[in-house]
């Protein structure tokens, strides 16, 4: 019987109770054939086949057995050995690692202690150089003033009341030019809220020719004043800090008439 009839016969015995009752009879007959018609195998028959499937179940169980072993052998074959110099290689490694570190640390600490030594160095260095070049520059000046024979050098003297006092006043009547040589001055000292005042004589009046200080570290000795052309006198009085319209002949310090 094929497959499609076998179904053919289960559907039509699932809807017709007769049919059931019929295969079922068959089914009984059958089995009664059968036993009636058995026949009992003999001793050595028996035996063989019992030992052949004793022998089958046995190579189930070695090869279930060797499957295992080769799983534990593969489990287990890293030497506790190569694992331990493993893990002591890395430690070693680690530590050579931290060790190169710090000394790299270490030593960028002491470059840059050394660079900032240097850039101190160097700026001092560029400091001394620009102050060396600015006192060449002020006494080359100072030089000039008494190279040029165009200026005429008036010493202006001190008074009654300041026999000490001197100042040098370098002028160029041509070109109008007024300089005062305040390396060389010696004047009385003033204090903050006062200043050194130049004036000219020139047509019987005063003219204001600006104020000055004493001459101060590193800064410029020789110091250019207000222009004129014409004067009779210089002279030099000490005002309040700014100057004045008319000078205070009370506090007259030097002068000098030409």
């Amino acid at each position: 019987m094929s497959a499609d009839e076998k179904l053919e016969v289960e559907t039509m015995a699932r809807k017709h109770a007769e049919v059931m009752a019929e295969l079922r009879e068959i089914e009984a007959t059958m089995e009664n054939y059968a036993d009636v018609n058995a026949v009992t195998p003999s001793a050595s028959t028996r035996d063989r086949v019992l030992n052949s499937l004793l022998t089958n179940l046995g190579d189930d169980r070695n090869l279930k057995s060797s499957r295992s072993q080769s799983l534990t052998a593969k489990v287990a074959a890293m030497p506790q050995t190569t694992a331990r110099r493993s893990v002591n290689f890395y430690k070693y490694a680690f530590a050579a690692c931290l060790l190169l570190l710090c000394v790299s640390v270490a030593a960028l600490i002491v470059v840059y202690q050394q660079l900032r030594t240097s850039n101190d160095q160097l700026l001092s260095a560029t400091l001394y150089n620009q102050k060396v070049v600015r006192q060449v520059s002020m006494m080359d000046n100072e030089l000039s003033m008494y190279r040029d024979t165009s200026f005429k050098l008036i010493r202006l003297k001190g008074v009654n009341k300041t026999p000490a006092s001197s100042l040098t006043v370098a002028w160029n009547a041509a070109e109008r030019k007024v300089m005062v040589d305040l390396a060389n001055a010696k004047l009385p000292e003033t204090d903050k809220d006062h200043q050194y005042q130049l004036w000219a004589i020139a047509a019987g009046k005063p003219v204001d020719l600006g104020v000055f200080d004493s001459a101060q570290p590193d800064s410029a000795v020789v110091r250019a004043m207000k222009p004129i052309g014409e004067a009779q006198a210089f002279a030099v009085t000490i005002e309040p800090r700014g100057g004045s319209v008319d000078p205070t002949m009370d506090n007259m310090v030097v002068m000098a008439a030409l």
